[in-house]
């Protein structure tokens, strides 16, 4: 791979990461206190409304954008300009139409789907979310343009957009509703309306972005493909990848719908009391997907990458982009997963201080959850890699197996009196497992050069239950000086993360994780290797 083809690859993970990292500061700043603002219980009808809009936007958007990067990826490889603009206006028509069904089904059947979530309470977080289904999937069209050509800002600023004023409108909004007395589901419908103002102003910016730059990349002589052959292709590759994308958020509602009516019909529990026990498991999972959300950062910049290489039939490039993805996932996602799982009740009761009773309980959700949280940045990355090569049906094939073990073990556990919301992590750390470990094993037989899963995973596992002990060790001898209050609490907790942060980026360095050819590939990574003395 030359040095131009690695910083391009690279930069468009930077740029991403960069992206994702203020965006989940954002969420982490709209998310901890809107958790204990609304508690179990209002969490859950936040949870019943987003499930919802996930499924169907993952049905309108999912595959799309990564059909529509591949086409333009490989249109933009020949210089094609015809044909580019050609296949955005195909998706964009195609976006547009699934996206306004998504929104209408929200808005006109709202009653409806808060019936099937067995939560009828979830009515007015639905309704306020519906018109965010159209937004995101036009939204959607625009990024996948930029992302074919391997240009990651466009993306980054949108979903910084939507982050910041999710942040500034749905936050003070559900506190007001709660503080002048109105319904917990009342205020879950106010923190949702700052999701849908977030992304109808994210959508404006990809339109007026778009529509200034357009005009040196849009326009060439080359002969394009008819709309219907555009269409046929941007739907045989868009279907499979959304089938197993949707299938996910599919078995995410049906995990919600199933576990809330076990609690009701099988334990006697009242709508209200079933919904604060399920948001202990909220709790729990809204930590669970922190580590997985900086995987676009890798996978969007992964999937034109290795198309690219594939279209030109470099199996060395394809080899060495897939290896450093694997690389980069290992030495964040397995030392962040232990790290959940191992400090798992200090940092619950650090974020949610108003919610003490509920963080405990929901202790023994993030330490199964913080393990399975590894298991799912592995498959989003080897998803993303089967994606690239266009074996797109293999990720749902994965899918359906885990999910229907998920839905499975939730039914037989969670009905059990003895186990009840217990049994949740435990269906969630099966299942990704098992999907994971089964595209790892289809990844290694597609690839020229099977992946060495050894070499690369090995020293993060060791590193990260270093880490985790040097967590656990300093938490306990701290906490003998600094227990009592929540602020010496606090302190605690911090101090430990940070020695266990310091503990492995040493380890990272003297077990050689990164080299200096990794940081080349970063902007300024040349300077950062000099002062690491690399």
């Amino acid at each position: 791979m030359s040095r131009e083809k690695k910083q391009s690859f690279m930069g468009g993970v930077t740029v991403m990461a960069i992206s994702t990292v203020f965006v989940k500061i954002c969420g982490a700043l709209y998310k901890i206190p809107l958790n204990n603002i609304l508690g179990d219980e209002g969490l859950t009808h936040f949870n019943s409304a987003y499930y919802i809009y996930a499924l169907l936007l993952s049905l309108s958007t999912a595959g799309l954008p990564l059909a529509l990067s591949k086409l333009i990826s490989e249109a933009n490889a020949t210089g094609r300009r015809t044909q580019m603009r050609r296949c955005l206006n195909t998706a964009m028509a195609i976006f547009t139409v699934l996206g306004a069904l998504g929104s209408a089904i929200m808005l006109l059947f709202t009653r409806q789907l808060a019936a099937a979530m067995n939560n009828s309470l979830a009515y007015w977080p639905i309704k306020c979310l519906g018109i965010s289904v159209v937004c995101v999937s036009v939204m959607c069209a625009y990024r996948g343009f930029a992302q074919g050509q391997q240009n990651m800002v466009p993306t980054a600023t949108s979903q910084f957009i939507e982050a910041f004023f999710k942040l500034v409108v749905g936050l003070p909004l559900a506190w007001y509703l709660i503080h002048i007395g109105k319904s917990l589901e009342v205020g879950a419908a106010g923190a949702i309306a700052g999701v849908s103002a977030g992304t109808v102003l994210a959508m404006l910016y990809m339109i007026v972005n778009h529509r200034k730059n357009r005009r040196p990349i849009m326009w060439g002589t080359d002969k394009a493909q008819s709309y219907a052959v555009i269409a046929q292709r941007l739907l045989a590759l868009s279907i499979p990848i959304t089938l197993g994308q949707a299938g996910m958020s599919l078995f995410n509602l049906l995990d919600q719908v199933i576990i809330m009516g076990r609690l009701q019909d099988v334990l006697g529990l009242a709508e209200r009391e079933a919904a604060s026990l399920y948001g202990q498991y909220g709790f729990g999972s809204t930590l669970f997907n922190l580590p997985s959300s900086f995987l676009p950062a890798v996978a969007v910049s992964l999937v034109p990458a290795v198309t690219v290489a594939v279209t030109r039939k470099d199996h060395r490039e394809v080899n060495k982009v897939v290896t450093t993805s694997f690389r980069l996932i290992a030495m964040l996602a397995v030392p962040a997963g232990v790290g959940l799982s191992v400090m798992a009740g200090p940092i619950l009761l650090l974020l949610y201080p108003a919610r003490r009773e509920t963080a405990i309980a929901a202790t023994y959700h993030l330490q199964l959850l913080g393990i399975a949280s590894i298991f799912v940045c592995i498959m989003l990355l080897t998803n993303s890699i089967m994606q690239a090569h266009g074996k797109v049906n293999w990720p749902i094939i994965t899918m359906l197996i885990g999910g229907a073990v998920k839905v499975g073990i939730n039914y037989v556990l969670v009905g059990n009196p003895a186990v009840n919301i217990k049994g949740a992590p435990i269906g969630t750390l099966i299942c990704y497992g098992l999907i994971a470990l089964m595209n790892l094993v289809i990844v290694s037989r597609l690839l020229e050069k099977k992946p060495n899963y050894l070499a690369i995973f090995a020293k993060p596992v060791a590193a990260s239950a270093v880490m985790g002990a040097a967590a656990w060790a300093s938490h306990g001898l701290l906490g003998r000086f600094l227990y009592g209050g929540y602020v010496k609490e606090s302190l605690c907790t911090l101090l430990a993360v940070g020695i266990a942060v310091v503990v492995y980026l040493i380890l990272v360095i003297s077990m050689g994780m990164i080299t200096k050819e990794d940081l080349r590939m970063v902007p300024h990574g040349a300077k950062l290797a000099k002062l690491l003395r690399l």
